[in-house]
């Protein structure tokens, strides 16, 4: 009887909370929209390069433990992994008292970190919402002692301290709404149509969420998982985003819909995705929601390379954090967000509003540049400073017009040479982790091709999107892709050419997705060693593996490695990419 008149109250609510237009006579924000507009649109996003992901809800509550027992995989998907029935798991929601919760800090603490924007899981595939929803009791006001919303103290705290908020929605798996469920359901509870669940569940609380919190928020609308979504379903979310006109939401909603943003997950794509505007989403340690047990913490090192990594590739990085059942961010995370932010203070300047780097690789640390006037600033990310005092930037052409150190802003040496531009650098770097070079040059950059050379640890690093291809074999990129795909034919074959100056042996590590076991061969001169493709049971999630035996690259110069099927067997595979890494003595 609660939720039929809660229910009847949404409806009300609805009608006096949005506008008097309905919303499928809004104007689209998006219909013929020019690509002057639409970088106007994404501007805010495209400067802001780091943003927090957050993760929370009653998942909390278990924190990766069922019964007793630790329940492997992400802490957030414990029901669908403990396949817990669904009043059990609603039972969890008492014990969801987050009475620690301060928004103000949260948001103070993502702004000392460098961050410029929020998403936050409105709600996630449990589908418990963490806002008094209107549609039913299944939500923080209605099913826990707390009973209080917890994104309109969040949205205030954003734009009391100007970071933007964006909402995480689960528009299709919803485990006790009547919504999909990756692997099929497994209580009765859950026997409820999919399309009744999208009319009666997610278009309500998409609306609501899209209403509810004033000018500006959400300014991201995060779609998850489109299991089962269909064009007819897409449609009727997609309407909604008329509410808030601006609004950039993601490429997962399914239905044929794109979206603004492609989303890579846990990993950094080689190459960026040329043309699209990108967001790595990935976890500090191995969950997104809080488990108790999980201590496999990233260092702030890993944090600020991944950053500069992202941001060299044209890409935004929304770092997690998953908040405890009382309201508390663990330790470790706040540990870490505020070490990087000491390092954003200095450098940030060389990650907000900047673009891709024009070089393919650089083997001491990345670049990225932003544009001024005729000229350009290119900012030179240094990982591993030279031992030598010469920093060489790969075949740059432009005359050089100015150098200097970001931090402290002390003036370097750099001249043309041969093999590009040379930078005189002091014995010590400012930073350990990564110290940032201020080269100013004229025009836009022009880079000479140049070829693939060993890392500063020794190690060859073959992309997907440099290899030589034999055959119909294809490299795949955007929609979540970077690398080599339809490789249906075991006559095919690729190839990468590189130039070794400091030989050793090798252990050789693939990059590998696949649905089935197939054997492929490794082979560099008269050298041969045989892999077989990791069963991921899906092209798009990729497996590290390492080949049993070693390579020996034993004279310094040019030599080439070659991937090749086993035809006896074979099956398809997805290869992202292949290192050559030194054995150490």
């Amino acid at each position: 009887m609660i939720k039929a008149i809660k229910l009847t109250l949404a409806l009300l609510l609805t009608a006096a909370i949005t506008p008097a237009t309905p919303a499928a006579e809004l104007p689209d924000p998006y219909a013929n929209e020019t690509p002057a507009r639409r970088d106007a649109r994404m501007k805010w996003w495209r400067e802001a390069r780091f943003g927090m992901f957050i993760h929370w809800g009653v998942y909390a509550v278990p924190a990766g433990t069922y019964n007793g027992k630790q329940i492997g995989g992400i802490g957030e998907w414990i029901m669908n992994y403990g396949k817990i029935p669904v009043a059990e798991y609603q039972a969890f929601a008492r014990e969801f008292n987050p009475v620690n919760y301060n928004a103000d800090a949260w948001v103070r603490l993502a702004k000392e970190a460098g961050m410029k924007y929020i998403v936050i899981t409105s709600k996630h595939h449990d589908g418990f919402a963490l806002y008094d929803s209107q549609v039913n009791d299944w939500d923080i006001a209605g099913a826990t002692p707390y009973k209080r919303d917890l994104l309109k103290p969040l949205a205030d705290a954003c734009r009391k301290h100007g970071l933007k908020l964006g909402f995480y929605y689960s528009q299709a798996q919803d485990w006790c709404n009547g919504g999909s469920a990756a692997g099929g359901k497994w209580d009765p509870a859950q026997q409820r149509s999919m399309d009744e669940y999208i009319d009666k569940v997610a278009v309500p609380q998409v609306r609501e969420i899209l209403s509810n919190y004033g000018k500006g928020v959400p300014a991201v609308l995060w779609w998850d998982t489109p299991t089962d979504m269909n064009k007819e379903r897409a449609d009727k979310l997609i309407e909604l985003l008329k509410l808030r006109p601006g609004i950039i939401h993601n490429n997962r909603l399914g239905g044929g819909y794109r979206g603004d943003t492609e989303t890579p997950e846990q990993y950094i794509p080689a190459t960026g995705y040329p043309g699209r505007d990108w967001e790595t989403c990935m976890t500090m340690n191995d969950t997104w929601g809080f488990k108790s047990y999980d201590q496999n913490w990233k260092s702030t090192g890993t944090l600020i390379r991944n950053l500069v990594d992202i941001a060299s590739k044209g890409g935004n990085y929304l770092l997690n954090i998953g908040p405890t059942k009382e309201g508390d961010i663990p330790e470790p995370s706040i540990q870490r967000l505020k070490e990087v932010g000491v390092w954003m203070k200095v450098n940030g300047g060389a990650i907000y509003g900047t673009s891709a780097s024009p070089f393919k690789r650089l083997t001491w640390g990345r670049c990225t540049q932003k544009a001024s006037g005729k000229d350009t600033t290119l900012y030179l990310h240094v990982f591993n400073w030279p031992a030598d005092g010469r920093l060489v930037v790969p075949g740059l052409r432009n005359p050089v017009k100015s150098a200097r150190l970001l931090a402290g802003g002390g003036k370097l040496r750099a001249r043309q040479a041969p093999e590009g531009v040379v930078v005189q650098v002091p014995a010590q770097a400012p930073d350990k982790i990564s110290s940032t070079i201020v080269l100013n040059i004229q025009g836009a950059p022009e880079v000479a091709a140049t070829p693939i050379t060993q890392e500063s640890d020794g190690a060859v690093r073959l992309m997907a999107s440099e290899a030589d291809l034999r055959g119909a074999l294809q490299y795949e990129s955007g929609h979540g892709k970077d690398n080599l795909g339809y490789w249906t034919n075991p006559g095919d074959s690729a190839s990468w050419t590189f130039n070794v100056d400091r030989p050793g042996r090798f252990k050789v590590i693939t990059d590998i997705a696949a649905e089935a076991a197939g054997k492929f061969e490794v082979v560099v001169g008269g050298q041969k060693l045989e892999g077989t493709a990791p069963v991921t049971k899906d092209y798009t999630k990729f497996k590290r593996s390492v080949l049993p035996g070693e390579l020996e690259l034993a004279q310094p110069g040019t030599a080439t490695l070659t991937v090749k099927p086993v035809a006896k067997g074979w099956h398809p595979m997805n290869l992202r990419s292949v290192m050559l890494e030194p054995v150490r003595p």
